[in-house]
Protein backbone atom coordinates (compact mmCIF):
# COMPACT_ATOMS: atom_id res chain seq x y z
CA UNK A 1 0.00 0.00 0.00
CA UNK A 2 1.59 3.86 -0.85
CA UNK A 3 0.60 6.35 0.80
CA UNK A 4 1.86 9.91 0.19
CA UNK A 5 3.22 12.40 2.78
CA UNK A 6 1.96 15.66 2.93
CA UNK A 7 3.91 17.88 5.02
CA UNK A 8 2.19 19.66 7.55
CA UNK A 9 2.18 23.19 7.50
CA UNK A 10 5.59 25.13 9.77
CA UNK A 11 3.13 26.61 12.70
CA UNK A 12 6.23 27.39 15.23
CA UNK A 13 5.82 30.92 14.20
CA UNK A 14 2.13 30.98 16.40
CA UNK A 15 3.82 30.09 19.78
CA UNK A 16 6.22 33.46 19.37
CA UNK A 17 3.30 35.54 18.02
CA UNK A 18 2.64 38.28 20.18
CA UNK A 19 -1.23 37.24 19.79
CA UNK A 20 -0.86 34.08 21.43
CA UNK A 21 0.14 35.98 24.80
CA UNK A 22 -3.04 38.19 24.40
CA UNK A 23 -5.99 36.11 23.30
CA UNK A 24 -8.19 35.67 20.88
CA UNK A 25 -10.46 38.40 21.82
CA UNK A 26 -8.87 41.35 20.12
CA UNK A 27 -8.43 39.28 16.94
CA UNK A 28 -11.79 37.45 16.50
CA UNK A 29 -13.97 40.65 17.58
CA UNK A 30 -17.78 40.48 17.50
CA UNK A 31 -19.34 42.00 13.71
CA UNK A 32 -19.20 46.20 13.61
CA UNK A 33 -16.33 46.28 16.62
CA UNK A 34 -12.97 48.04 15.85
CA UNK A 35 -9.99 46.05 15.22
CA UNK A 36 -8.10 48.85 15.92
CA UNK A 37 -6.23 47.10 18.88
CA UNK A 38 -5.69 43.80 16.79
CA UNK A 39 -3.83 45.96 14.54
CA UNK A 40 -2.01 48.08 17.16
CA UNK A 41 -0.95 44.67 18.38
CA UNK A 42 0.39 42.94 14.96
CA UNK A 43 2.20 46.03 13.89
CA UNK A 44 4.81 45.06 16.97
CA UNK A 45 4.49 41.71 16.07
CA UNK A 46 7.66 39.73 14.22
CA UNK A 47 5.31 37.16 13.04
CA UNK A 48 3.69 39.68 11.29
CA UNK A 49 4.54 38.33 7.80
CA UNK A 50 4.12 34.67 8.90
CA UNK A 51 1.19 35.17 9.89
CA UNK A 52 -0.27 36.89 7.29
CA UNK A 53 1.19 34.34 4.83
CA UNK A 54 -0.65 31.57 6.62
CA UNK A 55 -3.80 33.48 6.38
CA UNK A 56 -4.00 33.62 2.87
CA UNK A 57 -2.79 29.85 2.37
CA UNK A 58 -5.69 28.63 4.38
CA UNK A 59 -8.20 31.29 3.20
CA UNK A 60 -8.78 32.50 6.70
CA UNK A 61 -12.21 33.99 6.93
CA UNK A 62 -12.68 35.62 9.73
CA UNK A 63 -10.44 38.07 12.41
CA UNK A 64 -7.43 39.90 12.22
CA UNK A 65 -4.25 38.04 10.71
CA UNK A 66 -1.04 39.29 9.81
CA UNK A 67 -2.45 42.84 10.77
CA UNK A 68 -4.86 42.83 7.92
CA UNK A 69 -9.00 42.57 8.44
CA UNK A 70 -10.90 39.79 6.48
CA UNK A 71 -11.62 42.66 3.86
CA UNK A 72 -8.39 43.71 3.45
CA UNK A 73 -7.09 40.28 2.96
CA UNK A 74 -9.95 39.21 0.75
CA UNK A 75 -9.22 42.52 -1.26
CA UNK A 76 -5.59 41.43 -1.10
CA UNK A 77 -6.42 38.16 -2.75
CA UNK A 78 -8.40 39.58 -5.20
CA UNK A 79 -5.32 42.21 -6.52
CA UNK A 80 -3.35 39.34 -6.59
CA UNK A 81 -5.33 37.20 -8.73
CA UNK A 82 -5.58 39.92 -11.31
CA UNK A 83 -1.78 40.00 -11.24
CA UNK A 84 0.16 38.60 -14.25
Amino acid sequence: MHFESIAAPDLSWQEQALCAQTGADFFFPEPGSSVREAKRICALCEMRPACLQYALANDERFGVWGGLSEKERLSLRRTHQHQP
